[in-house]
């Protein structure tokens, strides 16, 4: 979710470039810096922290020029520091980056062998590196940049600056946005149209592979294979607040729609296929280290719990280790008994939870190990753990955690893939099924969104009840709870999640016609208890929204609603169910007329007790 901007033209670029970073604070960033090319030179300025950092630098040392690119980071390969900043350089070229190369290791050390030297723990950096090398023989950048790409594992969004090619900006995408646009003053160029919405309105989005060369009177693009290419600006019409937002009607929409995005990021660059292991360098425990913790913790409050709670299931069924799931709430009023050595697993979003904080610096005082699993770089928690697993999912802004849980549970994915494989419960050969199937997802997420119709179908005709009621069983008890408490917090319907086995033990009183009761019921082993809970349900004249697996029509004349998910393997199925949940409690709130973003009495971070 880093930021990128560019401008060349006639004005001066430092102010430009600064207003277009402000409009990009939203996507989060731990650090910022520009580049600007003026009469021969290369003037780079950057800072860690916020851009008011950058400001106070360029105040002392101040550059001119007008042409010039910006960069707000968001750390994935090295600290937050200003050394990791952006842009960085290599020669006579300097360029910024969005996205992660994932073989820049293998890279560094080629070009390390050949002598060069390298200044910062990023990836990108390689970049700037292979881009200088490959410069001693190409004779134009936008050339250089196409034979790069081929070296390139990963995805990119780049702008680079050479001092061959004065008053030019080179750009190229593959699987990061990268927008630009032109008016009568010069060019300009952004991750998103944010940026340039006070200076034109007719842009251009990059497809992946195109090369596209920047002067002030114009925007040349040329296809992958390097040929010209004609394109046609697409005129856009939405105000600022709207193209934050990417033209969704709402931060929350937008947000479950990222979630396919979430789980590519959270997943790059942390698994090597081969042995069929997860990759977790921030978690800086040592083989040893966790094959002597004694036992496991999982604490978390609201959603976040949630997701632990579909991690118990994952570690005792993957790994085959019993681990205990607190809400963080009651766990720091009790006397745990942890022991040293334990590893004790602390789930935010934020990285502030008062609760799940003071959790987390009560097991290390007890000698725990404290692993944070956490939205926000540089977070509190982030910083007073022993290691960490980042989720990668941007800012989230609506309040109501959408793709924050995915990357949690994703991120919880990795861990127990990480643990099994040491413990040596899991192959290698079933490292790399799991894998595969991780993989997966983003496009599983993404067919589900596809028939987002349907669920807004039947939304619309339950948006008026007062009481829901969402059953699970298995490792989807923990999404019915989630599912309930996404209906409770956007449409302020009262809706409880219960395990399906425990309605006979009170709910079951409370079914009627006028309750509609969600059911999840995947092709498990637990499917035929689920589907006599429904059953039970149904005989109480209740409604019935059932969430299947695809391919299951046995319940197609029994349940009022059937929404399928994609045939995935049982442990796979709470991505895929939350994702339906999600859509039907956003829909309701919809139709009920709610700020599903604000909803009422409810903060994004839970920092007082």
């Amino acid at each position: 979710m880093c930021g990128i901007i560019g401008y060349v033209g006639r004005e001066s670029a430092v102010p430009i470039l600064l207003s277009g970073l402000r409009r990009l604070e939203y996507r989060g960033y731990d650090s910022a810096g520009l580049a600007i090319q003026h009469n021969g030179n290369l003037e780079i300025r950057r800072s860690e922290g916020k851009l008011s950092n950058l400001e106070a630098v360029l105040h002392k040392t101040s550059i001119e020029g007008s042409t010039g690119i910006g960069h707000t980071r968001w750390a994935t390969h090295g600290r937050p520091s200003e050394q990791n900043a952006h842009p960085h350089r290599s020669g006579d070229l300097v360029l910024v980056h969005n996205g992660i190369i994932e073989n820049f290791l293998t890279l560094r050390h080629q070009l390390e062998s050949e002598g060069h030297r390298f200044e910062s723990e990023t990836d990108t950096e390689v970049i700037a590196h292979l881009l200088s090398s490959v410069m001693k023989r190409e004779s134009r950048l936008d050339q250089a940049i196409r034979q790069v790409a081929h070296e390139l594992h990963g995805n990119y969004a780049i702008a680079v600056m050479s001092l061959a090619e004065p008053g030019r900006i080179v750009v190229s995408r593959s699987g990061c946005p990268l927008v630009i646009g032109l008016n009568g003053t010069g060019a300009f160029l952004a991750s998103d149209v944010t940026p340039l919405l006070e200076y034109t309105r007719e842009v251009l989005f990059l497809e992946d592979g195109e090369v596209a060369i920047l002067q002030e009177s114009e925007i040349k693009v040329f296809d992958p294979e390097g040929q010209p290419k004609e394109y046609q600006a697409e005129t856009i019409h939405w105000d600022a607040e709207a193209a934050e937002k990417g033209g969704y009607p709402d931060f929350m929409m937008k947000e479950i729609h990222e979630q396919p995005q979430v789980i590519m990021d959270t997943l790059r660059g942390r698994f090597n296929y081969e042995s069929g292991e997860a990759d977790l360098p921030d978690l800086v425990m040592t083989k040893e280290e966790l094959l002597g913790a004694r036992r496991f913790w999982i604490v978390a409050c609201g959603t976040s719990w949630h997701a632990g709670l579909v991690g118990k299931y994952l570690f005792e069924e993957m790994v085959r280790r019993p681990i205990q799931v607190d809400i963080g709430s009651e766990f720091r009023y009790r006397d745990p008994m942890i022991q040293p050595n334990d590893l004790f697993i602390a789930i935010s979003q934020s990285g502030e939870t008062a609760d799940t904080l003071a959790a987390a610096r009560e097991a290390k005082r007890r000698g725990a190990r404290v692993l944070a699993i956490v939205n926000a770089v540089g977070s509190t928690l982030a910083r007073e753990a022993d290691g960490v697993i980042y989720t990668r999912c941007g800012p989230e802004i609506s309040v109501a955690s959408t793709k924050a849980f995915t990357g949690q549970v994703i991120a919880l994915y990795l861990l127990v893939l990480h643990v099994g494989r040491v413990h040596e419960v899991l192959s290698p050969e079933e490292g790399r099924w799991w894998l595969d199937h991780f993989l997966l997802l983003p496009g599983q997420v993404e067919h589900i969104l596809k028939q987002e119709n349907m669920i807004e179908s039947i939304a619309k005709q339950y948006a008026k009840k007062r009481n829901f009621l969402y059953l699970g069983r298995g490792i989807n008890y923990p999404i019915a709870l989630e599912g309930a408490l996404k209906l409770k917090e956007i449409s302020y319907i009262h809706a409880e999640g219960y395990a399906a086995g425990e309605m006979k033990h009170g709910p079951i009183a409370l079914i009627d016609s006028e309750m509609p009761v969600v059911v999840l019921s995947p092709k498990d082993r637990l499917y035929e208890k689920s589907v006599s809970n429904l059953m039970e349900v149904r005989a109480r004249s209740a409604p019935v929204i059932a969430f299947v697996s695809e391919g299951d029509h046995a319940l197609d004349q029994v349940a009022d609603h059937v929404f399928a998910i994609p045939d995935v393997h049982p442990l796979l199925t709470p991505i895929l169910f939350t994702v339906g949940l999600q859509l039907l409690a956003y829909h309701i709130a919809v139709q009920r007329g709610l700020d599903v973003d604000r909803p009422r009495n409810l903060a994004k971070s839970v920092t007082v007790e």
